[in-house]
Formats: structure tokens, sequence, C-alpha cells
């Protein structure tokens, strides 16, 4: 075998370092494997380690936490495999460090694992005295397929044994910009129905990272390809030749999937072939702000960015069941949006998201269609605006992309350059009097419930919740600005809006 290199960053290195001592005191022999081995040799750095032990791998990984001062995970207690969470100091990141039990010895133990690239394994002793003339231990020749960009399955049973390896399969693909053997997909399509017995939550990592990666949309099409999107979101499946009107381009399922490719490619992570990309990207509105909104955080591992995805995925799921003709012969979706938002939020229950990636892509789904109903031929005024992120709330900017995505991928190569441009004009409008004009959105309190009932005698009750709400929107459209013209307004509101007065 030639001479191999290996990549380590020197925080890793060091980390690597302390953990060989540290088992060798113990007299554990040890091995560097899977997705570890398999970044050193492509010169990619990653926070998570893999490390086999010869002995119990929990109790390993137990004291293994408390002399780093991390935090210990127990991962599988059937399998034998603990966590180690390491804070990395003055980075914000974070290690993982996956300790799991050699059964027999290390050959057999890479048997039992899922890709060619990921069994391979190195002396982690060995590794330390003499990095670059380790030994490589890849009984399945998983180093000519990292030269080849190739995800092949070390066995039949790999999919049986874990059905999560199904997506983790297409995930490693996209990621590494490798290509999936033939045969290995064969058995992806064969096993794609046991995609059902993985638990939620593991589904939910898999799918975000995913959606992580650009060319989100063809990454979903290829899961489709594979029996692997319906069989995760079976919702999806009735989506699927649903004719749609004219102006759409594409069938329900189809145009689905193409709104993830849109929103990739408004949030500059994609292209976008059915157009002039320059002139349309040019037009939609685009910010260092915005690109620090979209990566924010929402719970662990999911991004606003990932999530817009997942709504643009999920956006008409409830147009078949909805789907009608009315008198005048149109095509109708009536009432899909809130349909759509429930359905939504059952499947992402289902898969274990947060309650708040939840509510956020249920508000999108939901209101997919309010930014087109905000103007009629002019730009929106500080009342609609006001109102629309009243009801939006933090899904409002959000919620203009999925609008400009779902247009895109509603036209094709048949986009009107004229309405995209208002369409887009109207989207950059509203999201910069948001972030000008705090104030209209959360309008400073002038009066509240107590000044209702000392100053006008109201009771306790829903009347007052609708004064305040009056008065906030007239705050908003610079109609009252002091506390003195809010308690005259409310004269005037309960004079004019009172059946009793």
């Amino acid at each position: 075998m030639p001479d191999l290199k290996f990549f380590i960053a020197p925080e890793a290195s060091s980390l690597l370092t302390r953990v060989s001592h540290l088992l060798t005191e113990q007299g554990v022999k040890a091995y560097l494997i899977g997705g570890l081995v398999r970044d050193m040799l492509l010169g990619r750095g990653t926070a998570d380690i893999d490390i086999a032990v010869a002995a119990d791998a929990l109790a390993v990984a137990s004291k293994m936490a408390t002399a780093l001062g991390g935090r210990y995970v127990l991962l599988d207690e059937l399998n034998g495999v603990g966590r180690v969470v390491l804070a990395n100091s003055g980075q914000g990141d974070r290690w993982e460090l996956d300790f799991s039990t050699i059964e027999d010895d290390i050959e057999r133990d890479l048997a039992r694992r899922d890709f060619t690239v990921d069994a391979m394994a190195v002396d982690l002793e060995e590794f330390i005295r003499q990095p670059g003339a380790s030994n490589l231990i890849d009984p399945f020749r998983g180093l000519d397929d990292l030269h080849r960009g190739v995800i092949r399955v070390v066995g039949e049973a790999a999919f049986p044994s874990d059905p999560a390896r199904l997506l983790r399969a297409v995930r490693l693909s996209a990621e590494l910009g490798f290509h999936i053997d033939s045969e290995t997909e064969a058995l992806i399509r064969h096993y794609s129905h046991l995609l059902a017995e993985v638990a939620g939550e593991r589904i939910r990592e898999e799918l975000l990272r995913l959606l992580a990666i650009s060319g989100g949309g063809q990454i979903l099409a290829y899961l489709d390809g594979l029996d692997l999107l319906t069989a995760m979101i079976p919702e999806l499946a009735r989506t699927k030749e649903v004719g749609q009107p004219g102006e759409h381009y594409w069938d329900v399922f189809v145009h689905s999937l193409k709104t993830v490719d849109a929103v990739d490619f408004l949030l500059r992570q994609g292209a976008w072939e059915y157009a002039a990309g320059e002139e349309v990207l040019a037009a939609a509105p685009w910010s260092a702000e915005l690109a620090e909104h979209f990566d924010r955080e929402v719970s662990h591992g999911s991004t606003r960015r990932c999530l817009l995805k997942l709504a643009a995925l999920l956006h008409d799921i409830a147009k078949p069941q909805t789907k009608a003709i009315d008198e005048s012969g149109r095509m109708r979706f009536l009432g899909h949006g809130g349909e759509g938002a429930e359905v939504a939020a059952g499947i992402l229950e289902r898969l274990r998201f947060s309650v708040r990636e939840i509510k956020l892509v249920e508000v999108l789904v939901k209101y997919h269609l309010r930014p087109t109903q905000l103007s009629q031929d002019e730009l929106p005024s500080r009342r609609a605006i006001y109102r629309y992120f009243r009801d939006t709330g933090e899904a409002g900017i959000d919620l203009l992309f999925l609008s400009l995505a779902d247009h895109l991928a509603t036209r094709g190569p048949h986009l009107d350059p004229a309405q995209w441009q208002e369409h887009a004009r109207v989207a950059a409008h509203v999201l910069a009097r948001y972030l000008e004009e705090e104030s209209l959105t959360v309008p400073p309190k002038l009066i509240d419930g107590h000044d209702l009932i000392n100053r006008f005698g109201l009771s306790p009750g829903p009347e007052i919740g609708q004064v305040l709400e009056a008065v906030r929107e007239v705050q908003a459209t610079g109609e009252v600005t002091t506390r003195e013209e809010a308690l005259a307004y409310v004269e005037y509101w309960l004079a004019s809006s009172s059946p009793r007065r």
C-alpha cells in the first residue's frame, strides 16, 4: 500500500493524543474507525470522532468523559455505544467522541459497518506515534472506493440491521459529491419499506442534514427515485400526478420539489435553470442581515434555511384532498393552506421535530399564499404590512421567500419577467419597512387594559383585547403616536364600533 496522507487539525490531534494516553493507561486497545478515517484521508475536517475499543465501550466512555471534563451520553446500550461530548472552548463548537465495543476482532467489527468508505480503521496508538506511517486496515477496499468517489454497501445485511443507513447512503453521497453504485441503489430500493421502522428522531437528523446541502430539490428527487421519499413521508404520495391550473408548469409533487430548488436559489445556495438566473436573482431581496437570519439555529440541528426548504416541500401537501372544480370550470384548492398546516404539523410531530420547529413550518404552510394578497397594483400600505407581521410573527421574513420560490416553481420556464419583477418589488418593500421600522410590527405600548377599565368603564374580557389591537394597528400606520392620541382614538372606536354606545 502506498504511503497514506492523513489530514488532521491540530486541535483534533491534541485531543486524540490525550485520549490515546488515557486508554493506554487503562490497557485498552483502540482504533480510529468510520467517518474520521474517511475524512482524514479526504483532507476534510470533522468534529465527530469514532473510536472502537477492545473493552466495554460504555464503561470506557463514562471514564473518558470524567477524565476530559465532558458529558457522557448513552447512545445504544444493546450494541454498546457511548458518546462523550466536549465543548470546543474558544470556537463555539463541540467534539463528539463515539466509543463502540469491538466484538471478536477489528476486521469482523468493520464487516458490520455500513459502507466501504466507512469500513476502514487505524490503530490509535500507532497513529499518534507515527501518523505518516500508520497501517490502514481496509478489508473491503474502501480506499479504492474513496478514490473513485463511490458509496458501496459492505454487505446486504447492512440495511436490514439498521434501516437508517438507507438515508445515510444518500446523505453521504450528497455531502461528499460521490455516487452510489448501482448494486447498492438496487438494495436501497429493495429495503426502502424498512424506513418505516426507523425512529422519528433518527429520520429527522438525516433529513435535516440532507436539507442543509445545496440542491435540495434534486436530492429529494433522487430520494424519490430510490423509493425513500414517500417511505419517509407517505403523505407526499397523494400529490403525485395531481394536475394544476394552466399557470402551473408542473403537477403538485414536482412543483413541491422545484419549490425547494427555488428556495436554494433565492438563498444563494443553488442555481435555477428555467429562467435568466442573474436577472431573476437580481430582482430578489438579499443582504448580510438576511443571510444571518436564515443561518440562525431554530433547534439543535436545524436552521431557518433548512426549515424553509422543508416548508417548501410540504406547502401544497393538502392540495389533493382540497381539489375541486367550481361552477365556471375553474380548478380550485380552497383551504389547502390551513389544512396543509395541520398535515405538516402531524408529519413533523411523527418525526420528533421540536415544538418551535413545528410551529414555524406550520405557519409557513398555512400562510404561504398571504404575501401575494398584500397589495393590488401598488405597494402594500403600512396597515397591511402591520397586519401581515401580526399574523405571521417570526415567520414573516421566511414566508416572503417561500412565496417568491412558489412563484418560480409555478411558472418554471414560462416565467413572466414583469410579474416576477413586481412580486420581488413588493417583497423587497415589505422587508425594507420591517427592517427599518421596528415600531411597524411591534408598536410601543401607549395604553393598557387598566386604562380601558378605569377611563372607559370596560369590563375584563375579549373587548379589551379588540380595543388594544385596534390601537396598535393605527399606531403602525402612524395615525396615533402619543398616549393622548391613543385615548382619543379609543373614545372614537368605542363610539363607532360598539352597538351599546
